[in-house]
Formats: structure tokens, sequence, C-alpha cells
């Protein structure tokens, strides 16, 4: 089969085509080359959406960038957890089905998943780059001990108190009211930042401990279209605060419907994010275009140049350098 034939066919089979190292350089309609649908990337300088599973543009990123080019990823996987359950949604019964990303394939699969995914953001994060993993019981045991098999430094994990969670309809068990965040960093030997000042300022006056009770996407939030498993802005800002300084790159691998894309907008952070379904492309579009307009910038169809994507290894060095004399605790 002709190199051609494969991209064909790989586009009518819903997967990215292969693509070169070169291609990422290109980023206009195909978004370098790995989208699928046209005008996967776009917005403005700072901000890129991939159409693409995230095993394969991770793939080409790495080959690019063999040294890392993120700061910060915040991934937000499958739980596994859409298996013919039910749960309660404004006082009715309704199934827990989140689609058919969300079956759990049985916990070997799910846990090969897990390391394969985990394995390639190690790869593209910076060597003091850190990242923030979501999940409830159903998957964030299998992350955190593929953390550990793949020699990550698990720094904290987070508990999201959810104020308002909807009744455990069985009555035989405690209504589930928390999701476990877990940060790490790409190593032992990274030394992350963390803005430490910042948390303590949040929490007025005090060390910012690791139970945050924040409540669900507000409405606003939604208003675009409502994915099944959407974090509130509040949150991943929190993590952008704690664990980046303005200017710096951030990842999501399972991007949704945006919710990081938007966070790193309103706090000046730069944003790759990548989604398989062309539907939650679309919505985060929506939602970062009226973010960039809320920031006063013009939405574009194509992107500027920028250092992740456009400059040689190494030009960034001497901003990186003063950042770096500005940070404010390092660990």
């Amino acid at each position: 089969m002709t190199r051609k034939s494969s991209r064909a066919k790989s586009a009518r089979a819903g997967k990215a085509p292969d693509c070169a190292d070169d291609e990422l350089s290109a980023l206009g309609d195909r978004a370098a080359g790995i989208a699928v649908e046209p005008a996967s990337a776009f917005l403005s300088e700072g901000v890129w959406l991939f159409c693409s599973d995230c095993l394969t543009v991770l793939d080409a990123l790495a080959r690019k960038y063999p040294h890392g080019c993120f700061d910060m990823i915040f991934a937000d996987p499958p739980y596994f957890l859409s298996n013919g359950g039910i749960t309660c949604h404004a006082g009715r019964m309704v199934k827990v089905n989140k689609g058919d990303w969300d079956r759990s394939r049985g916990p070997d699969l799910n846990h090969e998943f897990n390391r394969e995914w985990l394995r390639r953001c190690q790869r593209v994060l910076k060597p003091d780059g850190t990242i923030w993993v979501s999940g409830t019981h159903h998957v964030i045991y299998s992350v955190g001990f593929a953390m550990q098999q793949l020699g990550f430094k698990i720094l904290n994990d987070i508990a999201w108190e959810k104020p308002n969670p909807p009744p455990n309809l069985a009555c035989r068990y405690f209504t589930h009211s928390a999701e476990t965040i877990i940060w790490a960093a790409r190593s032992e030997s990274s030394r992350h930042y963390f803005d430490y000042d910042r948390m303590r300022h949040l929490a007025g006056g005090k060390q910012m401990k690791t139970v945050w009770r924040l409540y669900p996407p507000a409405r606003e939030e939604k208003s675009f279209g409502k994915h099944p498993t959407q974090k509130p802005v509040a949150l991943i800002e929190r993590c952008l605060e704690a664990a980046t300084r303005e200017g710096d790159t951030v990842l999501d691998p399972f991007m949704g419907s945006g919710t990081t894309g938007v966070a790193c907008v309103g706090l000046g952070r730069q944003f790759v994010g990548i989604e398989q379904d062309q539907q939650w492309v679309d919505v985060a579009k929506s939602r970062l275009k009226k973010a960039l307009a809320k920031k006063g910038k013009q939405a574009q169809s194509t992107l500027s140049a920028s250092p992740l994507f456009h400059q040689a290894s190494g030009s960034n060095d001497g901003r990186e350098k003063a950042r770096d004399q500005k940070r404010k605790r390092t660990c």
C-alpha cells in the first residue's frame, strides 16, 4: 500500500494519518498534518487544537522535541465506568453511559492503555515539568501504579470534594462525592515549580491542604455543549496557578470541551489540546473563541508564529532563564 492510500484509508477510518516530523512546523488548516478534519488548528498565537487520538500526536511531538516541550499536562482520561450502571441527574434515574470511549476493556487492557498514554506524556514533558491526572476509583489506582512503574515522582494526591453530589440510589454505598487528582513530576530528579505563596494566599494565609471543595461546572460553562466529564474552570485554574508561570505551555491530551484551554487563555498560558471527537473539538473552538474575545484578542483561522513550533531548540533559553530568576519557589 502506498503512503498516500494509507493516509486516505486512515482518514476514512476516523484515525490520524501518519506524519513526518517536519509537518509539525507547518501548523495550518490540517493541524500540522495530524488532524483528520480541516481547520482543526486555529485561533491565535498560543492556542492549538488537534483532532486526533492522543497517542498519534504525542508520538509526533516526542520525535520532534526529544527533550520535552510542555511545562505542565492536565489529563482527564477515560474512567472506564460506562458499563450499564445508573445515577441520579436532575432528580431522575439515568444510565451511566458516557460513550464507547469510556467502556472498560477489563483491568489488564485498561492499565495497558494508561501506561501507554502516560509514557508518551512523560516523553513530551520538560525535565522539570509536572502532570495532573484526575479520576475516580475506577481508574485512579491504575494511573498511580502506572506512574510508579514509569518513574514519575508523585507529589500529591488531591481530593476534589463536590458540595452537591448526586445521591446514591442503591442505598448500599456511601454517596460518591469526590474525585482524586494525582500531581506528579516527570522523574525523581525533577525540580518542579510550585507557587507556594499564591496557594497560601488562596487559602486565606494558611498552607493549602489537599482537599479542595469546588462546585461542578456552572451552567455558563456548558453553554456551547454539555460534555459528560467536564471539569470546572476553577479547578484547572488552581492547578495552573500552582504549577506554572505566565507564558508556560500546557497540554491536555483528552481535551473534551476545552476547559483546560479556557483556563490557560484566562491566565496567559499557551495551550495545546488533543481530542479525537470532532463534535467536542467544535465545542472547544467556540469556548476558546469566547475566552480569547474576553481577553481582547482577535480570533483567527490560522496560527501565528510561536516558540513551541517555529523556533529552533534553545532559542528561548534567555527568556526561560529570566523567568527562572523570578520564580517564587522551587522544590
